[in-house]
């Protein structure tokens, strides 16, 4: 039987404290189901976070990125209905989701369609980060007074 206490004892590990933290929002999070949502990996560097929030519209939503977590949070008014249900599936309670973001990842777009909203990402990597190819040079190797540095060529070349 899994106990819900973090397993790793905090004592052993100092200067840790925000990757547990962060340990523990990932573990609480992945118990909570509504809204049910879906994360699309749409290219090698953009993806897409889907929530469906049906009876919600754009006022009702609140979308920030701070440190490197995306929040998105819903809230509208309960509906005065008078209807009596006999079975109701679909629920209107407000939410807040979170979804941690790679240091690289920026928020490039949002859009609320059919009852979906759509979270568009992209992996914005830094020119210092991005692969490079190395160009082989066809000296000889026995030559000693060679001290000419490798040629860096850009991926795009």
């Amino acid at each position: 039987m899994v106990s819900n206490t973090f397993m790793f004892p905090r004592n052993a590990f100092l200067g840790f404290d925000h990757i547990f933290d962060e340990l523990e929002r990932v573990a609480t999070g992945a118990k909570d189901s509504y809204p049910p949502h879906n994360v699309v990996k749409t290219s090698d560097t953009t993806y897409q976070v889907e929530l469906a929030i049906a009876g919600f519209n754009d006022s009702h939503i609140d979308i920030e990125v701070k440190d490197h977590v995306l929040y998105i949070k819903g809230n509208r008014e309960a509906r005065r209905d008078q209807n009596e249900y006999v079975h109701k599936g679909i629920s209107g309670r407000k939410f807040e989701k979170s979804f941690r973001l790679s240091e690289y990842t920026e928020v490039s777009g949002a859009n609320l369609k059919d009852g979906i909203l759509t979270v568009d990402l992209e992996v914005v990597l830094p020119e210092e980060k991005r692969p490079r190819k190395i160009k082989i040079n066809n000296e000889d190797r026995n030559d000693s007074n060679s001290t000419k540095k490798p040629e860096l060529l850009n991926e795009a070349s």
